[in-house]
């Protein structure tokens, strides 16, 4: 029998349109799939470990009903491949690429180290539609915009898709593993995790259920309906797609199937896939995305770093007076996700109403998404921040008076997720409070919040400060949407 291969899995948990996993299987060799509670996994926040722990439970199951066991280990990824490799006399580990710092900083000590030993590493793509390098501008270099990006890709076909094994070769004997319950992936939820384990869809078969539900009744009026967080307008895949759970080459391929169909909305779904790569193509091009302003000349905006004052505190816990903020923050605590018009609104009202870091907001959703990545994260804060890259030099001042307005007429949301003032709250607003830590305090009886910063008082201090910024008043690229 030849030697077996260290399938190593992180952010690939499926079977289905799974490049390194279809290559492996052309081997013929016995493969042993692998799953590490390493350094990167240690540094997550509490949600996205949580939720990884359930995705990696399921993938667990569809792997034993292929024939095959997925080796758990915990602790530096290279003792724990070397130790794996000495056990089993594997002479070769694979994995999928990923392309955050921490994580391409802890392959390189990986490729490195075994290679030394003589011992063969290969990593695969799988997790983006197009590598980062693969797309160049006319002079060579990376895009920092995204419609040029998208012009650059939008011609480009995704891969074929690749068929799940229907068997795993398995090696003479497995390697000992420990316990998926001994790691307590769930224990920095607290009471929170039994709540928003409810509102989770977990595993391989339900991602690809819930994109078949997506097309069949929900993406021809995507391009509207996405806005509208009082309503189910989105494909909800982005939980899926963080762990793996479904190829983006599978969504993205359903995005043109469905053009083809005559869905109107089928092409704005495809952008915004094509947004998510645009995310790692930043990151990979531009590391410092992630931990400091990517416009060097914000460093000198006066935001507040305490994230612990009142006002950071009062946004964290959902309780700054502006409903549709409020009920958003809310949302993500009771179920790990945030509609995303709600994070765009709720991160101008950190960064400019209440003049407060990106990175606070950034840090607090990166412990509280459990469809958390760390590309699209950080984009999606800077972004909105506007010290990040983007094709408009205007300041964004989302009112969230006006925003609700236009996006929750009905209050739909809001009250959906605001207990205070109800005789009987919904069962998602006593959720929150079910999810909340009792020091905060919180009751459905408690009166609720003044704004703490109102909509216009905040238009003006964050006009100031940004004048002050640029050293003259933009009264003209301003937008108060």
């Amino acid at each position: 029998m030849p030697d077996p291969i260290l399938l190593w899995f992180r952010r690939d948990l499926r079977l289905a349109d799974h490049p390194m996993l279809a290559e492996a299987m052309e081997t013929g060799g016995p493969l042993i799939p692998v799953f590490l509670h390493d350094e990167v996994v240690e540094g997550q926040g509490a949600a996205p470990r949580f939720r990884l722990g359930l995705s990696v439970e399921s993938f667990a199951r569809d792997l034993d009903a292929v024939g095959a066991k997925l080796i758990l280990r915990r602790g530096r990824a290279l003792d724990s491949l070397r130790a794996l490799c000495a056990e089993t006399g594997a002479r070769a580990v694979w994995w999928s690429r990923a392309y955050d710092p921490d994580a391409r900083a802890r392959d390189a000590e990986v490729m490195a180290g075994l290679d030394a030993e003589g011992i063969e590493t290969r990593d695969f793509p799988g997790h983006l539609l197009f590598e980062p390098d693969s797309v160049e501008t006319k002079t060579g270099g990376y895009y920092k915009v995204y419609t040029p990006y998208m012009k650059a890709v939008r011609d480009r076909l995704p891969d074929a898709p690749l068929a799940p094994p229907a068997r795993l070769p398995a090696p003479e004997s497995w390697p000992q593993s420990d316990r998926l319950d001994d790691w307590h992936m769930a224990r920095g939820m607290n009471r929170g995790g039994a709540v928003v384990a409810k509102y989770l869809v977990v595993g391989e078969r339900a991602a690809r259920d819930r994109l078949d539900r997506f097309v069949a009744q929900r993406i021809a009026d995507y391009a509207i309906a996405r806005d509208r967080p009082d309503i189910e307008g989105t494909s909800g895949l982005s939980e899926n797609l963080t762990y793996g759970e479904i190829s983006i080459h599978a969504c993205y391929r359903a995005a043109l199937a469905a053009r083809e169909a005559g869905a109107e909305g089928a092409e704005h779904f495809r952008k915004e896939l094509v947004w998510r790569d645009f995310a790692y193509h930043l990151l990979h091009h531009t590391p410092r995305l992630i931990s400091r302003n990517w416009r060097a000349e914000w460093d000198r905006f006066p935001w507040s770093e305490d994230g612990d004052s009142a006002e950071a505190t009062a946004w964290k816990r959902g309780r700054t007076g502006m409903a549709l903020v409020d009920a958003a923050m809310r949302e993500l605590y009771a179920t790990g996700r945030m509609h995303n018009r709600a994070r765009m609104i709720t991160g101008s009202y950190l960064t400019k109403h209440l003049q407060t870091h990106w990175k606070i907001g950034h840090d607090w959703f990166a412990d509280c998404l459990v469809d958390w990545d760390p590309a699209n994260n950080a984009l999606g804060w800077q972004w909105i921040a506007g010290s990040g890259p983007d094709a408009a030099p205007y300041f964004r001042v989302y009112n969230p008076v006006s925003q609700a307005e236009k996006f929750d007429p009905e209050g739909a949301y809001r009250r959906a997720w605001i207990a205070e003032g109800q005789a009987d709250p919904p069962q998602t607003a006593r959720d929150f409070l079910a999810a909340a830590p009792r020091a905060w305090g919180l009751s459905a009886t408690m009166p609720y919040p003044e704004p703490i910063v109102g909509a216009a008082e905040g238009r003006d201090r964050a006009l100031s400060a940004y004048a002050t910024l640029r050293g003259r008043a933009e009264g003209g690229d301003v937008t108060n949407g």
